[in-house]
């Protein structure tokens, strides 16, 4: 007959849980009694709701417009609406720098981390500040075209105009939910129900993924309701306080996940077992292969079952690939210090939103990257505010192996800071978008970076001449399959000229919004001769683009997939018609405002060639 002991272990651990849990809510019962009764013995003060439009932009991810101008750009969201109710595209809204899935099936598309959360979903966010904080009541988005883009929406108990920062910043979750689409381009109010939080705020964060949308969601202002103190529930509700409950519940939740991680990962002395149950039977390999897809908060839990699963869950080669990202608003030194042991091998790292108002600090940093950097492949730091001089120096010197670096919307680090990139000879992916990197840093990184094969310059406002970056292109970065050179403010034919003869592996190419190029000068006649590789091509607002422009493309460019003419004036059906018969597999084609290109014309296009998204934009 097999011992009972066990069993009577296991049965009296379930035993005490069950004890601790009703003492635990009891007391909780008590004390919420006690509040409600005594909130019965004197009038409740009358808590007037307050209405506020946010007062700043303080952060965000992307966005559509150019750094210098307000249109299309995250600083619309301040103030009162400028557009709403009204329906349509219109520039005086906040719009991010992407939609659908288009970006996802380009030739710069990263291979995603696995074991993201499929609770996380975000893809841009925006931070704004509002004048009084409050207890959120209600918070409402004007959305005035594709609306549906939000999942989350989150509260800070950090007041951004404070003069004493908070020795701890908390971000709480008001309301989340999946990517859907939304019927319909028109306007709307937003106004989701949100969870009731104990603490005052006055920063509110929205967190948007517009995969599901036909075109780029656009925001006009949100306004934030809610009362100066905190709502006390009364005894005929309910003698006990729910909303404290939820927040106990969800702080059992986490206190095994990324916010202790000092506590999880410093675990060495275990309770001894019998046995580690028919694990022990297991190949080592098989478990290792079964942890795999646990998410890094699971893996913290899991360490805590047996000794066995602790050394798996301990085991470097489960942090090989490791994604931060999701979360953000928990990562601090504390954590990557207790990460450092476990990351010893790790290739690929996402520490992207990470370690801002001062979570996560540059002696932090440098200490994990000093252990945990020798292996390191590629590093996502977009929106790492924290960053400076001496981390990017860290990186050069740590992380020999480096072949992808992701700085996108780093706007923190000084220009003088990115020459130290030029020491990393491997780079094959650059990503510098919204940054301050200057001509003379980017010279020596192209000098020195002869293996690109993509580079991200969107919207580097620092750069005073693109014709000579493009000539060192040109010269030097010969294996360059994608470039984006989004609102490039300066470059012209020349540029164009020694790029497209230097680089002729491109793919993809993003030339949106750069107004000194014109089709007269035969610059896109060029392009398409010499780059017949090209999946993507995006001259977006170039209203020089004609029929000569789009039938080169047709004749030359039979990969392309993807294409925006967005704006131009001298583009006929005609030549659209010539362009969808000779690339067979084009999947994108934007002809919004293209004044030649009306609705008949689309919906004529649409049923010849049903394979081809073909989106025209329009205003009211």
């Amino acid at each position: 007959m097999p011992p009972v002991f066990p069993m009577l272990t296991v049965l009296s651990m379930f035993y005490y849980m069950c004890l601790r849990r009703r003492a635990r809510t009891a007391t909780r019962g008590e004390m919420n009694s006690r509040r409600a009764i005594e909130s019965n013995t004197r009038a409740l003060p009358i808590n007037v709701e307050i209405v506020q439009y946010a007062k700043e932009v303080l952060d965000f991810s992307s966005h559509y417009g150019s750094e210098n101008s307000m249109s299309y750009t995250m600083w619309n969201l301040a103030g009162i609406p400028n557009v709403y109710p009204s329906s349509g595209d219109f520039t005086q809204t906040a719009v991010f720098r992407t939609y659908g899935t288009w970006w996802d099936r380009c030739p710069s598309a990263r291979l995603p981390f696995k074991r993201t959360p499929s609770t996380f979903c975000s893809q841009d966010y925006v931070e704004l500040a509002f004048e009084e904080p409050v207890y959120p009541t209600a918070v409402h988005i004007l959305e005035t075209y594709h609306p549906g883009a939000v999942v989350r929406i989150l509260a800070c108990s950090a007041n951004p105009y404070s003069q004493n920062p908070p020795a701890e910043v908390r971000w709480e979750i008001l309301w989340s939910d999946a990517p859907a689409k939304v019927n319909g381009p028109q306007a709307r109010q937003f106004t989701p129900c949100i969870k009731q939080i104990n603490f005052p705020t006055n920063l509110i964060r929205l967190e948007v993924n517009s995969s599901c949308l036909d075109y780029y969601t656009e925001l006009d202002a949100v306004v934030l309701h809610g009362v100066k103190e905190r709502p006390v529930h009364s005894l005929k509700t309910s003698m006990i306080d729910m909303n404290d409950i939820d927040e106990d519940e969800d702080e059992e939740k986490l206190s095994c996940g990324m916010d202790t991680l000092n506590k999880q990962f410093s675990i060495v002395n275990l309770r001894e077992w019998p046995t580690n149950g028919y694990f022990d039977k297991l190949p080592y390999e098989l478990i290792q292969l079964i942890l795999s897809h646990l998410t890094v908060p699971d893996l913290c839990r899991l360490a805590q079952t047996c000794k066995l699963l602790y050394q798996h869950c301990c085991d470097p080669l489960q942090y090989i690939h490791l994604s931060l990202q999701p979360y953000w608003a928990r990562i601090n030194d504390t954590s990557l210090e207790y990460l450092q042991s476990r990351c010893t091998l790790i290739q690929w790292l996402n520490l992207s939103w990470t370690g801002n108002r001062g979570a996560i600090s540059v002696s932090g940093f440098s200490r994990f990257l000093k252990v945990c950097g020798s292996e390191l492949v590629r590093l996502e730091l977009s929106c790492g505010h924290f960053l400076n001089e001496t981390c990017l120096e860290v990186i050069t010197e740590m992380c020999p192996n480096l072949q992808e670096l992701n700085l996108s919307s780093c706007d923190k680090i000084p220009p003088q800071a990115f020459n130290h990139i030029a020491k990393v000879g491997n780079l094959k992916r650059l990503v510098l978008y919204r940054t301050k990197v200057e001509q003379t840093a980017l010279l020596s990184i192209l000098n020195f970076c002869s293996e690109l094969q993509h580079l991200s310059l969107g919207s580097c406002v620092m750069i005073e001449d693109y014709d000579l970056i493009a000539s060192m292109m040109g010269a030097k970065c010969k294996k360059l399959r994608s470039l984006d050179l989004w609102r490039c403010k300066n470059i012209t034919e020349s540029g164009i000229a020694e790029l497209a003869s230097g680089c002729q592996l491109l793919e993809e190419l993003d030339l949106g919004w750069c107004p000194t190029l014109q089709s007269s000068t035969g610059c896109f006649t060029n392009l398409a001769r010499k780059l017949p590789n090209l999946q993507k091509l995006f001259l977006t607002a170039n209203r020089s683009v004609c029929d000569t422009d789009i039938e080169e493309l047709a004749a030359n460019c039979t990969h392309l997939r993807q294409l925006d003419i967005l704006g131009t004036r001298m583009v006929s059906p005609a030549s659209l018609r010539k362009l969808l018969e000779s690339c067979k597999d084009l999947s994108l084609l934007d002809v919004s405002f293209c004044s030649q290109i009306d609705n008949r014309v689309v919906l004529e296009l649409n049923a010849n060639f049903p394979n081809v998204f073909i989106k025209k934009s329009f205003t009211q």
